[in-house]
């Protein structure tokens, strides 16, 4: 169970829980670099004017000052000023930068996987940390990217929630290109509003949203409703291209993204089935994305939010007339990671690394008892050895607390032995053979 952090918005793991924390960042880490995306770290900070490129996150985000500024004067970045500095509150913005500045360094398209934390200054509750851990792929290419990314990209992120101790998972995939075309098509020339209002649909409703369209953007009533029977599609296959066509709007843009979103779905029912669903009402309201869209939830647990979200932007980085398109999605490790734990969904098979305590016979052991340990950690099983020369009873308690399950005996004859503490069977060992079974070996994350 996941405790309540005395500094509200950031985390803290106790062992067994960093535990589990370490398995979904290994598990990701391995689906990502399987699929051949190389990792990358950026720094931790950014100019205020390159964060506040992506759109209205200026009450989001963390400004660095020092402490030692002159007594009564404002720091740069309580004033705006756009080239103070300030925490990064995603990896999107700060990988962009890096791309332009290391474009002559790198090999397009670019595929980078990147897990860092990241700070936002927003309301803690469920779900929402101010500090807190993202895993981001994202492949950029130099002047164009094929569309065919936008479909790997999906199916990667698919195999990589599969393989975490989860509960079902459905990734809810857009177009904007279709969206935008569609609004086009009924007359709403405001397509960017129209996405932002279309985005409060699942948290303010669709009678709300309506409003919003005709009080904001002057919508008629028969444009409010078009635009809601357009979010209100949701399909598991392709079948959502007649519903979208059944609506009778034209547009060329509406068409592109049709077609686009289809060839998403249409794979995905093919190499992820039951995992993809085409959901028209996701809009991801910040302007950057140009293309496909992406949120997931877990089932069950949808009031969670997101746990995964990206989509394609074909200009969020540019170097004079030299255009970096890209399509990526991000997962929220800490999010995840805070449902499992609050939820008991998995658990770890115990709370530290170590396998085998070797005890001491007496305070004169500690030598031999080491060397008992350098030859089990040579062959890779994790080993402490006892501080103290207790009674033998008092260093099995001692192994018992912390979760070892095995605890190594050497008498005075150089004779040894290891005891399973849970069972109680001993037997005769050598440290230079002995292994623990594969369950006992490492620290295993198991699905409730």
């Amino acid at each position: 169970m996941a405790r309540t952090a005395s500094l509200s918005g950031f985390p803290e793991w106790l062992p067994e829980e960093r535990l589990v924390e370490l398995h979904v960042l290994d598990t990701l880490r391995r689906v990502f670099e399987l699929h051949g995306f190389s990792s990358i770290e950026t720094r931790a900070v950014e100019t205020v004017g390159q964060l506040l490129r992506k759109g209205e996150i200026d009450k989001e985000v963390y400004g660095l000052s020092r402490l030692q500024e002159d007594e009564g004067e404002e720091s740069k970045a309580a004033k705006g000023d756009h080239h103070s500095l300030a925490l990064h509150f995603d990896l999107t913005v700060p990988f962009a930068r890096y791309v332009v500045e290391n474009a002559g360094y790198l090999a397009f398209p670019f595929r980078r996987y990147q897990i860092q934390k990241v700070w936002r200054g927003e309301r803690p509750q469920e779900g929402r940390a101010r500090e807190f851990t993202q895993a981001d792929i994202d492949i950029v290419g130099d002047g164009d990217l094929p569309f065919r990314y936008d479909v790997e990209i999906a199916l990667v992120i698919a195999e990589a929630l599969s393989a975490l101790p989860i509960p079902d998972f459905r990734l809810r995939i857009n177009n904007r290109k279709l969206a935008e075309g569609f609004y086009r098509g009924i007359g709403l020339t405001d397509t960017a509003g129209v996405l932002r209002s279309i985005d409060k649909l699942e948290k303010i409703g669709p009678a709300k949203v309506a409003e919003l369209l005709k009080t904001e953007l002057g919508a008629t009533e028969d444009q409010a409703q078009a635009a809601l029977s357009l979010a209100g599609i949701r399909t598991e296959d392709t079948s959502f291209v007649e519903k979208v066509r059944a609506l009778g709007v034209k547009d060329e843009l509406l068409e592109e993204g049709l077609n686009e979103l289809e060839q998403v779905i249409a794979a995905a029912v093919q190499r992820a089935p039951g995992k993809v669903v085409a959901d028209l009402s996701i809009a991801r309201g910040l302007d950057y994305y140009t293309g496909t869209v992406v949120e997931t939830v877990l089932v069950g647990h949808e009031q969670l939010g997101s746990i995964c979200s990206g989509g394609r932007y074909d200009a969020l980085a540019s170097k004079g007339n030299r255009k970096f398109p890209g399509v990526g999605l991000s997962i929220g490790v800490t999010r995840l990671v805070s449902r499992i734990l609050s939820q008991d969904l998995a658990q770890a098979t115990r709370s530290v690394p170590t396998a085998v305590l070797v005890a001491l016979n007496n305070d004169g052991s500690w030598g031999a008892a080491q060397d008992v340990a350098a030859q089990l950690r040579g062959r890779g099983i994790s080993t402490e050895v006892a501080a103290k020369a207790e009674k033998f009873g008092k260093q099995i308690k001692f192994a018992d607390r912390r979760g070892i399950p095995f605890v190594w005996f050497t008498d005075d004859d150089g004779k040894h032995q290891v005891k399973d503490i849970r069972s109680g069977e001993q037997t005769d060992a050598d440290p230079a053979t002995w292994t623990p079974s594969a369950e006992d070996l490492y620290v295993r994350i198991l699905k409730s």
